[in-house]
């Protein structure tokens, strides 16, 4: 009998080949086993099968189908039990092998179903003889001939599972996509298994990015990407190559971006656009698009400062400023916590137009256009007030600042479309 490592659980269909099921059993060597039998067959089971199981399983138990040849029953009892059980023994994705040898076919489409969800392998013992498959491993069962036949359905069912993560990914449900390409990585065999690794850690990265942690996303964004170039060259599913380009220009923003040395980094400020266009057009969250946009144009403004003036705003000394800002400075922006003077948005944009800044100058020049839409955000539920804001004062909010700032589609990073 040939070596088999042995496995987590074993969901095997007993009928009247005792013999069978007996070798599937010492040949797995099941932590966990589960029996799916008729009425008829308990009475083999405890006579002719557990009797010569050379190592029992940490745990056992059985299913009984009231009906053995009518689907209908036999999968209400065992959609009913199996996932219970499962949980109850902590089975994973990936942990369940299904022998089919003793069920008949309404079994073992029951069995099919109930279990692909946590099944990686499907096994079933055929008779040897003429027109037998050539893929299975001759074996002796009892002096008889018989052949041992394995195959994991999950290897062509992956690929429409994988069009489910990547749906996904392109909501912006990145948390979900990754957890179910994990999921597809558990029941995948071997050779496939770094794919789904890879476009696992691919969504984990873009997650992390949603949420601002810029190094960790890059961390996981290369590791994905030398994976996916390996798949590439082995072929890979239809669309990989045409994806591997844009991760390599995300991973080079994030590059940059991290290993920008200065307090106040441009590229945070870009990102926040773009994080402010995937609200909008992706979630359809005015409110947070809103909310992201005004935080990303006074990026833009802190980094001008700083880099062209010396001038931090979250630190100002009022002598930096303007004159006609000095005092108002003094009086209105003083930090009663940490003693240090503050400038907020408008204030900023205040300074670099009095700097002599065209960014700032534009900004005064759009302020008759800006200021009811400053307004609107204000009273929005996230700004300061209970009015939700409208679509399309985001939409106009946004056209304002292009045009003000000059930020272009090209210098904002944009996310990967997965088509695979």
């Amino acid at each position: 009998m040939a070596a088999d490592t042995p496995v987590k659980a074993l969901l095997i269909a007993v009928g009247d080949d005792a013999p069978a099921a007996v070798y599937t059993i010492n040949r797995l060597k099941p932590e966990l086993l589960c029996f799916f039998v008729p009425e008829a067959a308990k009475g083999l089971v405890e006579t002719e099968v557990q009797p010569r199981i050379a190592q029992m399983p940490r745990k056992w138990d059985w299913v009984v189908t009231p009906d053995a040849h009518r689907f209908p029953a036999s999968y209400h009892i065992l959609a009913q039990n199996l996932p219970e059980l499962l949980r109850t023994w902590e089975v994973r994705p990936g942990d369940l092998v299904l022998d089919l040898t003793g069920a008949t076919p309404a079994m073992a489409a029951a069995m099919m179903l109930s279990g692909m969800a946590t099944a990686s392998r499907v096994v079933a013992l055929g008779q040897a003889g003429a027109g037998s498959s050539s893929d299975g491993e001759s074996i002796a069962v009892e002096g008889q001939e018989r052949l041992w036949l394995q195959s994991n359905p999950w290897d062509e069912a992956a690929a429409q599972a994988r069009q489910e993560g990547c749906d996904l990914f392109n909501r912006g449900d990145f948390g979900p996509a990754a957890s179910l390409f994990r999921r597809i990585e558990s029941w995948v065999s071997g050779g496939q298994k770094p794919l789904y690794r890879a476009l696992a850690d691919l969504a984990e990265g873009y997650s992390l990015w949603e949420r601002f942690h810029y190094r960790q996303a890059w961390d996981k964004l290369k590791t994905s990407m030398k994976a996916l170039e390996m798949a590439a060259i082995w072929g890979g599913p239809p669309g990989l190559k045409t994806l591997l380009p844009a991760i390599k220009q995300n991973a080079g923003f994030l590059e940059k971006l991290v290993l920008d040395p200065q307090d106040v980094k441009e590229m945070v400020a870009y990102d926040l656009l773009a994080h402010a266009k995937r609200r909008a057009e992706v979630d359809h969250d005015a409110e947070t698009a809103t909310v992201a946009l005004l935080r990303g144009l006074e990026a833009l403004a802190q980094h001008r400062l700083l880099k062209q003036y010396n001038v931090k705003s979250w630190d100002v000394k009022p002598e930096q400023l303007p004159a006609a800002l000095q005092e108002t400075c003094r009086t209105c922006f003083l930090n009663d916590l940490d003693g240090k003077y503050k400038l907020p948005l408008h204030a900023q944009f205040r300074t670099l137009a009095g700097l002599g800044d065209q960014m700032g100058q534009a900004y005064l020049a759009q302020w008759p256009a800006m200021k009811p839409l400053l307004d609107a955000a204000g009273h929005a539920v996230l700004g300061h007030g209970f009015e939700p804001i409208k679509p399309e004062r985001f939409q106009q909010l946004a056209e304002v600042v292009t045009k003000l700032t000059g930020v272009s589609e090209t210098s904002m990073p944009k996310f990967p479309v997965l088509t695979l």
